[in-house]
């Protein structure tokens, strides 16, 4: 091989390595530059992380052909004994004096090497590479040969550098894309259990090979959701998060320290993961784990478990980024379901805790708070039995949402009751009620509709009054469904109204189903209001008390509904068979 060779083939491969395209060509063509010199019997390369060992290549003059070995072992000091201090160096030392657990020693022993030729350079990202060339003799090696290995050695020094460097360009761009994505994917919940799933779900595979989300739960660090690549390792990822001790000290350290923290090689000692342990940890080479911080609170950690240590050190500002958009999709969604119990908390306080027991009736309502908006509704209803039997149902709905439209609702249906039940009629109950909403001046309109039972022979007399509410049903015991025509005037807008009101008789086993405009107004995605079909879905009840009864209407009309945050509430009065 004469210089001029070695010249021409060593410009042509340096600007391969600057252009970082065809790693696996490049060293396939560098070994073999080595392996062409006399004397040479094996060229053997390896690549670490401090003494953990990724993987080896190697070729002989029986094996021209290069061979990969992924290794991935710690190897400790012994293996970071060779690494370079500086700038890359060359030593020359026997074969028989080296160590010979050391994967790359054994290579050069089985090829019959009794020298080896050692260059050690380092690496980006804290890792370093020896290129070794083994030859046959104990007589000095010459010049030559160490300086052509120092050139394949810096010409491969490039090479990872243009590649590291490329490498993060495009990590750059899928990292940016992936983070979107994965906000998209995060934010598109507000249920709490929903968003930590797709947290761990947009992760794996994707970024690394398992992953764990704890939470404060209040205080307590509690694992809620957990993914691994491996569906058959789930049951074992879900019993490390739950109770490892190690890991809950590794999780509390990050916490306390509000900074994240990588683990390789020895730091996994005493742990459940990395090569010293027993069973499906043994593959995790790396773990990660980021605090999940938002407004300026720390909600918990995402660790995430690697099967490469490169993959987990180079990705610490992603993981940041992906580990903040976690943290503030998990905290708004919190905080929305804290807002929606206390909305749900409050709406319920505006509510009777019971319905009396009436005989000869049966009594059953349902509530469903609107989905979509934190703000307390205005839909109210009672019952307040009659001083001789029967009872006096009253059902309404605030305008508007909120804390005015709160203390409407409150102001409505404690007025209503207490009207009702000093002995008002319904109609100077209406007109008290009227009087005392316009005198508070407000812009928001109130609904009533007041309906009074009587027991009168086989079943109930049945009496009603309407301010602008929607007109109540009627189910025969048969199955057929009346709409009780009744109009009148919104409260609250003028001081002289006029009241819309109708008669019925309610024979055993009919119905009277009351419901305020969220039922009405509901809307499917085809724009179709549940109004058109509210007789029919009232038809299909059918037997059954007043509680089922209403709800199941309840429970339809939320199925049905793609739009409409208005709350929904039904109150139903059957009359029993008999009574």
């Amino acid at each position: 091989m004469d210089d001029r060779w070695w010249s021409v083939r060593l410009h042509e491969l340096w600007r391969v390595a600057e252009t970082a395209q065809d790693v696996a060509g490049l060293a396939g063509a560098l070994y073999d530059m080595l392996l062409r010199m006399p004397g040479v019997l094996v060229v053997v390369g390896t690549r670490w992380s401090g003494g953990v060992l990724h993987h080896l290549r190697s070729v002989t003059l029986s094996k021209p052909k290069p061979s990969l070995v992924e290794i991935e072992r710690d190897y400790g000091d012994r293996g970071a004994a060779g690494a370079p201090e500086g700038d890359p160096t060359v030593t020359v030392r026997e074969v028989s004096g080296l160590d010979a657990a050391l994967p790359h020693v054994q290579v050069l022993k089985a090829s019959g090497a009794r020298s080896v030729t050692e260059c050690a350079v380092p690496l980006g990202r804290g890792e370093w590479a020896s290129f070794m060339v083994g030859t046959a003799d104990r007589d000095p090696v010459d010049e030559t040969l160490r300086t052509r290995l120092k050139q394949v050695a810096e010409v491969a020094m490039v090479s990872d550098r243009r590649t590291i460097a490329r490498r993060d360009d495009e990590v750059r761009q899928v990292s940016d894309a992936f983070l979107a994505e994965a906000s998209l994917q995060m934010d598109s919940s507000l249920d709490v259990e929903s968003t930590v799933r797709r947290v761990a779900r947009t992760a794996v595979p994707a970024i690394a090979e398992g992953c764990i989300v704890h939470l404060r739960l209040p205080e307590e660090l509690t694992p809620v959701s957990f993914a691994h690549m491996d569906a058959g390792e789930q049951q074992w990822l879900g019993r490390v998060a739950a109770g490892n001790t190690w890991l809950t000290d590794v999780l509390r350290r990050v916490l306390d320290s509000g900074q994240a923290l990588v683990l390789k090689g020895g730091g996994l000692e005493g742990g459940p993961f990395g090569p010293a342990s027993t069973g499906t940890g043994r593959s995790v080479r790396a773990i990660s784990v980021n605090p999940l911080k938002a407004r300026g609170r720390t909600l918990g950690t995402l660790t995430f478990l690697y099967h490469r240590v490169v993959v987990a050190e180079g990705a610490s500002q992603f993981l940041a980024g992906l580990a903040d958009r976690a943290a503030l999709a998990i905290d708004s969604s919190t905080l929305y379901e804290q807002r929606r119990r206390h909305v749900v908390s409050l709406q319920r306080h505006l509510l009777p805790r019971e319905l009396p027991r009436i005989p000869g009736l049966t009594l059953g309502s349902a509530y469903e708070v609107g989905d979509v908006s934190l703000d307390v509704g205005g839909d109210f209803y009672d019952a307040v039995p009659g001083a001789r039997g029967g009872v006096t149902l009253f059902i309404g709905d605030v305008c508007g949402r909120g804390a005015e439209a709160a203390a409407l609702t409150g102001l409505a249906r404690h007025s209503l009751r207490t009207l009702l039940e000093d002995g008002s009629t319904p109609e100077h109950a209406l007109e008290r009620l009227n009087q005392a909403l316009v005198r508070e001046g407000t812009s928001r309109f109130v609904t009533v509709l007041v309906v009074v039972l009587v027991s009168e022979g086989e079943g109930f007399g049945v009496r009603y009054w309407s301010a602008g509410h929607p007109a109540p049903l009627v189910r025969r015991e048969a199955g057929t469904v009346e709409e009780l025509p009744a109009h009148g005037d919104l409260l609250g807008v003028l001081e002289d109204i006029e009241y819309g009101s109708g008669a019925v008789h309610l024979a055993p086993g009919d119905a009277l189903v009351m419901f305020t405009d969220g039922v009405t107004e509901a809307r499917a995605a085809d724009g179709t209001f549940f109004e058109s079909r509210l007789p029919a879905a009232v038809a299909r009840q059918g037997a059954g008390d007043a509680q089922g009864f209403a709800e199941r209407l309840a429970e339809d009309v939320v199925e049905f509904r793609a739009s409409g945050a208005d709350d929904i509430a039904v109150l139903v009065a059957r009359a029993e068979s008999g009574g």
